[in-house]
């Protein structure tokens, strides 16, 4: 079988879409309590781990799905580069906000994060793909906005953290649903992209005696090659959910990750959720709930 050029990504949704998409928020939901295992090794040693053993699992995606030759264009297209060096580098970074938030007891702030994404994605939708917000929609962007400033004027402080998740993840989404190849592919080219980086960091690590990987325990070394799969797999599904629905779909649908998130920061972890947490939560779960509103007004009209 040879590939055949892919069609430009439709926005629209389909039950392919929503099948990849829900595996992936299922499994993001449980990933703090895998990152939380790893708490005592360096966010940025768990990245160069999660981006080196990511490479194998998509590389055997590609060869199963007999997809390899659309890789070789987009390797000799510099336009397809360098968007996949934009999505790498977004990536990079918000794998590495997520797993400082998780290890030093910050998963509020994570949850907080990707449950105003959701809202960010229609704002991008509106402004980027032409989406038009209803005026319930256009509620909700404003009670998440004014949940933010609430929250940091009773905390002190900008919820950073949140915010910052927030960006990255929602410019990796748009920009991932725009680049013209196919998934599966524009993941293993982005994980390609960070795998020499990574290589150098562990080396260095492994050469100045700082490394976790075959020195810790074995567990240590088991959880660092797991991070393949825990990263990929769930990246690989909403890869493919994102090429098949339409944005704010997708925006929708990740209410399931923060809130398995909430969950586990406030019943297993023990963070502190006091009236500003209350509060600025209450908020944002309103604006969903107009949005929620608005989505099932259109789609039953």
């Amino acid at each position: 079988m040879t590939d055949t050029p892919l069609p430009p990504p439709r926005n629209e949704d389909s039950l392919a879409g929503f099948g990849f998409a829900l595996g992936a928020y299922l499994l993001w939901g449980f990933l703090p309590l895998y990152m939380k295992a790893l708490a005592h090794i360096p966010p940025v040693e768990i990245i160069a781990h999660r981006a080196l053993w990511s490479l194998p699992v998509a590389g055997v995606v590609l060869i199963v799905s007999r997809r390899t030759a659309d890789l070789k264009r987009a390797l000799q297209t510099p336009r397809m580069i360098g968007m996949a060096a934009v999505t790498a580098a977004l990536i990079s970074v918000n794998w590495g906000i997520y797993i400082w938030a998780i290890v030093n007891d910050h998963a509020l702030d994570a949850a907080l994060g990707y449950y105003i994404n959701p809202l960010f994605s229609i704002l991008l939708g509106a402004v980027l793909l032409g989406e038009r917000p209803s005026g319930l929609q256009k509620a909700a962007i404003a009670l998440a906005a004014l949940a933010v400033v609430v929250l940091t004027v009773q905390l002190g402080k900008l919820p950073v953290v949140a915010i910052a998740l927030m960006l990255t993840w929602g410019a990796y989404a748009y920009l991932k649903k725009q680049l013209p190849i196919g998934p599966n592919q524009g993941f293993f080219l982005e994980v390609l992209m960070l795998t020499p980086p990574a290589l150098i960091w562990l080396g260095w690590l492994a050469y100045s005696g700082q490394g976790h990987f075959l020195v810790g325990t074995p567990l240590d070394t088991g959880l660092l090659l797991g991070c393949g799969l825990v990263t990929a797999v769930p990246l690989i599904l909403y890869a493919n959910g994102a090429k098949r629905l339409r944005l704010s779909t997708i925006g929708i649908m990740q209410y399931i990750a923060p809130t398995m998130i909430f969950l586990t920061a406030v019943f297993v972890f023990g963070e502190p959720f006091g009236l500003a947490q209350a509060t600025g939560f209450a908020m944002i779960w309103g604006a969903l709930v107009l949005y929620s509103v608005s989505m099932f007004k259109r789609r039953a009209g």
